[in-house]
């Protein structure tokens, strides 16, 4: 919601680049004279002239959804676009592979947004992503990222297939995440693709692919967390081969107009070269060595903590350090030597 004020010329101040790709730039920041309300902004004119024109279609789409969504809680508010950039309220929470929900009302409140979206005639199309999915700081379900998004003017086949596919989506998300509150019909539902689902999958999908992965370097594979999975424990196990290391922890980062890389926090008293020598190349793009990495009072490392100096989001870190104090010892070290500074915006 924005706040009961004239914003909508406020100059925007950039902040932390969230994510960076071949079709645009999303920046966190706030309004000059608003400091109070954080916003985001994608822009558009930030890629290569050759792909503008596909970006400016996906722009005008992702305008159209976010005004048919206005209102409803959990999607971000559309404060202004033109050619250049779109502007909108941030959303504060936690990415779902991070948050891992366990609780049913996170499940339930995702539901109810996606009825309501589908009232206003929107299907997302991209949730099958988990960092398109929120968990806000009071537990409820958020969406961001409506580049795909639809809005539909007839309620016909499409829509209803698509409003099922996101519907299915999220219970993808439920049974990776809390696979024990799937109902028998939820675990139909999810047996069942659509049949343009599947047509998808066998024709569009492996061309999405190739283009994506293989001509644009990009990683997509339903999220970021893409090469953690595919990548992960072989570099754990290479690195924790040296007695000296006592903890790997894998986070993801933007590459710039290549996609997705991997930032390692390691625990150990060896050097940066070091730690690299002990991984078959490639290897983490970053590989940090640190005295010590965030834990939770059960010992658990804290990946939401490092995923943010993994993409160098400032602004979130001195919150959270204020929120939760007895991290800053841990933290400040950690963030005064972090190695990816081209996510910040200049």
């Amino acid at each position: 919601m924005t706040p009961e004020r004239d914003i909508s010329s406020a100059p925007f101040e950039a902040g932390t680049v969230l994510k960076r790709d071949v079709f645009s730039e999303t920046v966190s920041g706030h309004l000059r004279g608003v400091p109070d309300f954080p916003v985001a902004m994608r822009r558009i004119d930030a890629g290569p002239l050759w792909a503008r024109p596909l970006a400016r279609w996906l722009a005008r789409r992702e305008v159209r959804a976010l005004r048919a969504v206005q209102g409803i809680e959990g999607c971000p508010a559309l404060i202004r676009a033109d050619r250049s950039a779109i502007l909108r309220s941030w959303t504060a929470g936690t990415p779902l592979h991070l948050a891992r929900p366990a609780d049913a009302a996170w499940y339930r409140d995702a539901r109810r947004l996606l009825r309501q979206m589908r009232r206003a005639g929107v299907t997302h199309n991209d949730i099958a992503k988990p960092q398109n999915w929120l968990m806000t700081p009071d537990g409820r379900a958020a969406v961001i990222d409506f580049q795909l998004a639809r809005v539909h003017r007839r309620r016909g086949l499409l829509f209803r297939v698509m409003a099922r596919e996101d519907l299915r989506h999220l219970l993808k998300q439920k049974r990776a995440y809390a696979p024990g509150l799937l109902t028998p019909s939820e675990r139909r539902m999810l047996a069942q693709k659509a049949l343009p689902a599947r047509i998808w999958m066998a024709t569009g999908k492996r061309l999405y692919n190739f283009v994506t992965r293989r001509l644009m370097n990009w990683s997509d594979g339903e999220g970021t967390e893409d090469r953690i999975e595919r990548e992960g424990p072989a570099i754990r196990a290479a690195l924790l081969t040296d007695a000296r290391v006592a903890e790997v922890a894998l986070c993801t980062f933007a590459l710039p107009a290549k996609g997705v890389g991997l930032y390692a926090f390691v625990e150990t008293g060896m050097g940066e070269g070091a730690l690299r020598a002990l991984v078959p190349a490639p290897g983490p793009e970053l590989i940090q060595p640190v005295a010590r990495v965030p834990r939770d009072a059960g010992g658990r490392v804290r990946l939401d903590v490092l995923q943010l100096v993994a993409t160098n989001r400032l602004d979130e870190l001195a919150a959270l350090e204020q929120a939760e104090p007895e991290l800053a010892e841990t933290l400040e070290p950690i963030i005064a030597g972090r190695l990816n500074l081209t996510d910040r915006s200049r």
